[in-house]
């Protein structure tokens, strides 16, 4: 054969392959769209479906139901779906779950009112009405004690309320007051001994520095550093020149 026709015949030979391997390509994707499709389900319509039909109909495609939540509604009944996650009609795979929220019905709980009571008489009033305590927050209430309920919702005695839980605002007492730590280097000790005493401060050890070219008695270094946040009660430690 010549060196001409073998060229030739190794170009066709090549592009006989070329052509097999983009068929098998287009082959291979299409069975695995068609794999993916049928194992595809449109969802149906759950709202307003009871939730144990609801978890029948999805096991019988191969789906599961999760409930994400409960809430009183006044438009389904206790058991009944609120709302679903995908939403109907859409195209789901096999083993995917279904994100719900279910009614409890129309609501027939009393909100009792909390503000005044200690935290823990709180979730036991809460409690005995049928709720359950939720978010708890707590912050700085002029005016409290520390563990008072300062706020609730729902408010007491609320109507049309959605979820079974109620929400506190609980009191950490008195606010503590913060200042901003003065610099105290490069002063004597002495001249602020009586100053930080008096504010309600503390100094708990003093550390000789010997060898320095400061004179005796010269703050060289403090802690809490100058700048930071104090609160009456705190403590100081102080180097000073000997």
């Amino acid at each position: 054969m010549k060196l001409g026709e073998r060229i030739r015949f190794l170009f066709r030979l090549f592009l006989l392959f070329t052509f097999l391997a983009a068929v098998a390509l287009v082959s291979a994707i299409t069975t695995i769209r068609l794999t993916i499709q049928g194992n595809q389900e449109t969802l149906p319509d759950l709202r307003g479906v009871n939730l144990v039909a609801a978890d029948r109909v999805a096991s019988g495609m191969g789906l599961m139901v999760k409930v994400e939540d409960k809430l009183f509604s006044n438009k389904y009944a206790a058991s009944e779906i609120i709302s679903q996650e995908p939403l109907p009609d859409t195209q789901v795979k096999m083993g995917q779950h279904v994100h719900v929220l279910v009614s409890l019905g129309r609501p027939r709980l009393t909100v009792p009112d909390l503000v005044g009571s200690s935290a823990r008489v709180a979730q036991i009033l809460a409690v005995q009405q049928g709720l359950t305590v939720g978010d708890v927050a707590q912050v700085y209430w002029t005016g409290t004690q520390s563990g008072e309920v300062v706020a609730q919702d729902p408010s007491p005695s609320s109507t049309g309320i959605q979820s079974p839980a109620v929400s506190m605002l609980v009191s950490l007492g008195q606010s503590i007051p913060a200042y901003v730590c003065p610099n105290f280097v490069g002063m004597k000790l002495q001249q602020v001994r009586f100053p930080i005493q008096s504010a309600g401060f503390t100094i708990v050890k003093v550390n000789p520095v010997p060898g320095t070219p400061a004179a005796s008695g010269i703050i060289l270094g403090q802690s809490p550093a100058a700048g930071s946040k104090i609160s009456p009660g705190d403590s100081f430690t102080f180097q000073v020149a000997q």
